[in-house]
C-alpha cells in the first residue's frame, strides 16, 4: 500500500543519506533507508537466534531423511 502524505524533512539529512545510499529522490531516499532498518533489525533478531541443538537432535538431523533411497548410476 502507497499512501501520498506530507512531512516535515531535515533536507541536509535527506541529502546525506542520498549520498550515502546512492538514490536519486527523496521517497527513493526514504523508502531505502526504512528498509535498511526493517533489515537490520532482521539481521539482529536472527543474530540472537539460539536453537536448542543437543547432540542427539543434531545426530537425528544428520541422519539420512529417506534411508532406502539410493541414487541411480
Amino acid at each position: 500500500m502507497i499512501k501520498r502524505t506530507s512531512l516535515n524533512l531535515d533536507l541536509d539529512l535527506v541529502a546525506q543519506a542520498r549520498d550515502v545510499l546512492e538514490t536519486r529522490t527523496t521517497t527513493e531516499t526514504i523508502h531505502r533507508a526504512l528498509g535498511e532498518v526493517v533489515r537490520r533489525e532482521e539481521l539482529r533478531k536472527l543474530a540472537e537466534w539460539r536453537p536448542e541443538l543437543t547432540p542427539e537432535k543434531l545426530e537425528r538431523m544428520r541422519q539420512p531423511r529417506f534411508p532406502s533411497f539410493e541414487w541411480p548410476s
